[in-house]
């Protein structure tokens, strides 16, 4: 994260130098109108896109389910699962849908010039997180909502680096703003199916 834009641009002009006629970027959740310190580097890659004079296709990815399955053993060990996104509505979907939209639009030039904004059928709230989590494992689990520097520092106090705990619990308080939250159901359109149920992610990954 030191120049990710400007190791986003190198590759721009990396492509229009090598006669490259079409590229395809996962952006984030709402672009430009994204409140997320994580949006940054995506709001001005997709600004360089569109100046590039290249044909271009912007996937907007929400949030992968597994993002939040990745701490699921400490999750079942302590009971609990944190965060700092309060009531805020998540509409995630598999990483293997987002994978698939890529494929649907590689595939297809009739997705040239096109924004999508992606994300999963059925939103839900880290709560219903929890209490899914409850159900599948038969063990107590609770959403332990925190404020957001405090859901930082714990996150640093699990091994992760300031700057990025600081960023990671920043996108769960604008979360608790609407920001991962979409209900256009353009991913299930684009691939011809209904997104991976948060639920059936989670029975994988447990």
């Amino acid at each position: 994260f030191n120049d990710r834009i400007g190791q986003h641009r190198n590759v721009i002009a990396a492509a229009k130098a090598a006669g490259v006629k079409r590229l395809i970027y996962t952006s984030i959740l709402k672009g430009a109108a994204s409140p997320m310190i994580l949006a940054q580097d995506h709001i001005e890659t997709e600004a360089a896109l569109a100046a590039s004079g290249l044909s271009v296709t912007v996937l907007r990815n929400g949030w992968y389910t597994e993002n939040y399955l990745g701490a699921l053993p400490a999750v079942l060990e302590h009971g609990a699962l944190s965060g700092a996104a309060g009531e805020g509505r998540l509409s995630t979907a598999a990483r293997a849908d987002f994978a698939e939209a890529i494929a649907v639009t590689a595939l297809d030039a009739a997705h040239d010039g096109q924004i999508y904004e992606l994300a999963g059928d059925v939103s839900y709230t880290l709560a219903d997180l929890a209490t899914e989590i409850a159900a599948q494992s038969g063990k107590p689990v609770a959403f332990v909502n925190l404020p957001q520097a405090e859901y930082a520092k714990a996150l640093e106090g699990f091994g992760l680096p300031a700057g990025f705990a600081a960023v990671l619990a920043d996108s769960d308080a604008r979360d608790g703003e609407g920001a991962l939250f979409d209900d256009s159901r353009t991913l299930s359109r684009l691939i011809g199916r209904p997104t991976t149920p948060m639920a059936d992610t989670l029975r994988a990954t447990l």
